[in-house]
């Protein structure tokens, strides 16, 4: 009676405790597979203070080549990880794709908010069109973004086809990155071949860095940065933003009453939102020669640098684990610990003057529709996708409907996550297992250089030999 007894007790508590338990548990199975790889900053020697020195350094700016982190993000990234910006490593090519990017994502302040809340009210006639709906926010708004990158890209509406592969495309790279679902290369192939019959097509108007040598590169460098990277984090950063203004009622009714020009109090819970859930969580850099920073710090060439957004970002604040947008009042985001779009010496992200912009948008849009109810976990990985309640504006909900929807939402959420934790235990160790066994960024640069030429000895090698587990060879079809 006593064993039946806990076992009924511990099945019923175990969304409290288990979940918690086997993110633990994946944190030490990643370690093992991928090994003590990478020097984690901030830490002792690199404390909060000089973080962004470190970051910025000029020598910390190898991406890929050197580090067994970058098997795992290109399999993740696939097809195409050798041409996706992030990814590429320093010189003429990415000079040369990073200018293009910047180019193609620019425009007037006006013309560019406009886009976002046409795009927007699009989607939400659409999906959101009853009085009372039950959604998952970044799926919501996902579509948004796939719409308006595609207007970017093609300077054209996006016609409905086009705007499913892309979601289809930038769904399966998130699941596949939090582990909630294995990846699928031929959803993603799809978009590939609707990309380069496109470019053959001559519809693309822009000019395309000529570095990149094929149209399978050029395909897979619009697919990567437009398709996959900016939709994916559009949508991370709406659904957080969102899902705070859903669990701040309080938040939401001061944006209503706010000055639409005024962007003050919107600016700050943006702020707010990015320091406690930034999209990053670690990037990680190699560096190309030896860093002295002094006072004994050294970093000889070939360190793999992970610098940790979430930890530095709970840095430098009175009470950091509290949302206070309010605080940005009293702060400068600048001279703060907070670097939402990585820091302009190294890398950034070419999203940063667009991003805050478009959410904006977006953001005042949904909210002159709807308020947003929502009782769910919030965590940075979001893997739950952002469950929350659309009510039409000057729809009345019966009494009590709103307490006991917000209820059932949060006992679904705790069941659910206790399911998924599970589910990314398993799938995320195959995927990293097999990342590590392809080794698709180390067998690439086995045969190029840095620029992505091929080497004429590993070219005479690999043209009759291909190495085993070539990460184009998929068998299982994953």
């Amino acid at each position: 009676m006593l064993r039946r007894t806990a076992a009924a007790a511990a099945a019923l508590s175990a969304p409290y405790w288990l979940p918690k338990a086997v993110v633990a548990l994946r944190v030490k199975v990643f370690a093992v597979v991928n090994g003590p790889e990478g020097i984690v900053v901030p830490n002792a020697q690199v404390p909060p203070e000089r973080f962004a020195e470190l970051y910025a350094h000029p020598a910390a700016n190898g991406r890929s080549k050197g580090a067994g982190l970058s098997d795992l993000f290109w399999y993740w990234l696939s097809p195409g990880p050798e041409v996706h910006q992030e990814h590429l490593e320093p010189g003429p090519r990415y000079t040369a794709v990073a200018r293009t990017t910047s180019e193609l994502l620019s425009g007037p302040s006006a013309e560019l908010s406009a886009a976002a809340t046409r795009c927007a009210a699009a989607v939400l006639d659409e999906l959101a069109p009853g009085e009372v709906t039950l959604v998952r926010l970044r799926d919501l708004m996902m579509p948004v973004w796939a719409e308006f990158f595609y207007e970017m890209v093609f300077r054209e509406p996006c016609p409905p086809r086009a705007r499913r592969l892309i979601v289809d495309n930038a769904e399966d790279v998130i699941n596949s990155l939090k582990n909630t679902r294995l990846r699928h290369l031929d959803r993603r192939e799809r978009l590939t071949r609707y990309l380069l019959g496109r470019l053959a097509a001559g519809d693309v108007p822009h000019e395309l860095p000529a570095e990149l040598a094929t149209p399978l590169d050029r395909a897979h460098y619009l697919q990567g940065t437009f398709f996959n990277t900016a939709v994916v984090q559009m949508s991370e950063a709406m659904a957080h933003l969102l899902l705070v203004l859903a669990t701040h009622p309080d938040l939401q009714r001061e944006l209503a009453a706010a000055d639409p020009d005024d962007d003050r109090v919107l600016g700050n819970v943006m702020n707010e939102t990015f320091r406690m859930y930034p999209l990053f969580g670690i990037a990680h850099r190699i560096t190309t020669a030896d860093i002295d920073l002094g006072d004994g710090v050294t970093f000889p060439a070939g360190t793999v640098l992970c610098f940790d957004y979430p930890s530095y970002h709970a840095t430098g604040y009175t009470d950091p684990e509290v949302f206070d947008p309010g605080r940005w009042d009293r702060i400068s985001a600048k001279d703060a610990h907070h670097i939402p779009f990585g820091v302009a010496a190294n890398r950034p992200c070419p999203a940063w003057r667009l991003a805050p912009l478009i959410m904006r948008a977006a953001t005042r849009e949904v909210l002159r529709r709807y308020t947003l109810h929502s009782s769910v976990s919030h965590s940075r990985s979001m893997p739950h996708r952002g469950p929350a309640l659309l009510v039409r504006r000057g729809h009345r909900l019966p009494t009590g409907a709103r307490p006991a929807a917000l209820a059932l939402l949060k006992l679904r959420d705790r069941w659910e996550d206790t399911g998924r934790s599970l589910l990314q235990l398993g799938l995320g160790t195959w995927m990293v297992t097999r990342a590590r066994r392809d080794r698709m960024a180390e067998t690439w640069f086995g045969s190029h250089d840095t620029e992505g030429a091929p080497l004429a000895a590993a070219t005479a090698t690999t043209a009759t030999a291909p190495p085993p587990g070539c990460p184009y060879h998929r068998p299982d079809g994953a």
